[in-house]
C-alpha cells in the first residue's frame, strides 16, 4: 500500500450518482494529474503514481461509476465510455479543474481519447497506458471471459492465489507478496466478510449489446490529442495493444513518445521504473509549458 496521504473527494454525475476520487495534495501552480482506471479497476491502481509524484503534483484518482467507493449505476446501460466521459467532465466542472494531465489505463485511456475529441482544451497532457485505437481480439476475448464473474474467497491469501492462477502470464515475475498486494487493489471485503471483486458485476452487460452506430473513429480520437505532451505505454506481453498498433500510433500522432514496459502484459502497473521514468519526462514537458 502507498504511504502517500490522500483525502476522499466526491462529485455527482448528471444522473444523480455519488462518485468518489482520491485526492493527493500537490502544487497549485501546475495542472493536476487525473488518473482514470481500467474496466474492472479502481483508484487504488494509481498508488505508485501518487507515491512518486504527489507533493510536486496534485494527483486525483477516480473510481468510475460502479467501481470502488463510487455508486453503482441504476441502469447498467450507462456503463459505457461515453457516459464515463460525461462523468469526468462533471468532475472537472464541479472541482473547478480548468486543465488536467490525464493518465488513463486501458478503458481509462479510451475515456481520455474520447474526452480529447470534445474537450481538448481541458487536457494539458496525456498518458495512455496499454490501450490504442485498435484492441486485439485475443485480449478482448479474454476480458469478456472474466468480467462480471462474481467469485468470492474466504481469505486474502485465497484471493491472491486466484489472481496468480488467472494472471501469471501477465505478471510472470510476481512473487506471493506481489499477488497479495494485487488482490488488495482489485478486491474488497464484502458485507458477508468474504473477499470479492470491487466492482458492479453488471458492468459486463453492455458487452452483450451490439455496438452503437455509427461507432467512433478511435484513430481520430487519438490524433485529437496532438498539440500537447503525450506518452503511450505498452506492456511488452500485452494481448490488448499489439506491437503493430503501437508503432502505428507513434507514426500517426505527432509528438507522441512511445515506451515499452518490459516483462509485463496488460497492463503495466505504473510501479515499473521504466514507466515512472517516462511519466516523469512527460510531466517535465508539461511543467515546462506551464512555466513558459
Amino acid at each position: 500500500m502507498s504511504d502517500a496521504a490522500f483525502t476522499d473527494g466526491y462529485w455527482q454525475s448528471d444522473d444523480g450518482l455519488r462518485l468518489h476520487y482520491r485526492d493527493y495534495a500537490g502544487r497549485d501552480d501546475r495542472p493536476p494529474i487525473l488518473c482514470i482506471p481500467g474496466l474492472t479497476r479502481n483508484a487504488r491502481d494509481f498508488e505508485p503514481v501518487a507515491e512518486a509524484f504527489a507533493g510536486e503534483w496534485r494527483v486525483i484518482c477516480v473510481d468510475l461509476r460502479g467501481r470502488g467507493e463510487s455508486d453503482y449505476a441504476k441502469d447498467s446501460a450507462s456503463y459505457t465510455p461515453t457516459q464515463y466521459v460525461q462523468d469526468i467532465i462533471a468532475l472537472l466542472d464541479q472541482a473547478q479543474l480548468d486543465r488536467v494531465v490525464a493518465l488513463g489505463t486501458s478503458l481509462g485511456g479510451i475515456v481520455t481519447m474520447l474526452l480529447s475529441m470534445s474537450h481538448a482544451d481541458r487536457l494539458a497532457g496525456a498518458i495512455i497506458n496499454d490501450i490504442g485505437p485498435h484492441i486485439d481480439d485475443a485480449g478482448l476475448s479474454r476480458i469478456m471471459d472474466y468480467v462480471g464473474q462474481g467469485r468470492s474467497y474466504p481469505t486474502w491469501m485465497h484471493a491472491a492465489w486466484a489472481m496468480k492462477e488467472s494472471s501469471a502470464d501477465i505478471y510472470p515475475d510476481y512473487q506471493t507478496a506481489d499477488w497479495l498486494g494485487f488482490a488488495k487493489k482489485v478486491m474488497c471485503v464484502s458485507g458477508s466478510g468474504r473477499i470479492t471483486l470491487d466492482y458492479d458485476m453488471k458492468i459486463a452487460e453492455p458487452f452483450a449489446a451490439p455496438p452503437p452506430q455509427p461507432s467512433v473513429d478511435m484513430w481520430a480520437a487519438l490524433k485529437s490529442l496532438e498539440g500537447r505532451p503525450l506518452l503511450a505505454l505498452r506492456g511488452e506481453l500485452s494481448d490488448i495493444l499489439s506491437d503493430v498498433t503501437f508503432h502505428r500510433m507513434e507514426r500517426e500522432v505527432e509528438g507522441l513518445e512511445t515506451v515499452t514496459v518490459p516483462g509485463v502484459g496488460h497492463a503495466p502497473t505504473l510501479e515499473e521504473p521504466v514507466a515512472l521514468e517516462a511519466i516523469a519526462r512527460l510531466l517535465g514537458k508539461v511543467s515546462g509549458k506551464v512555466a513558459a
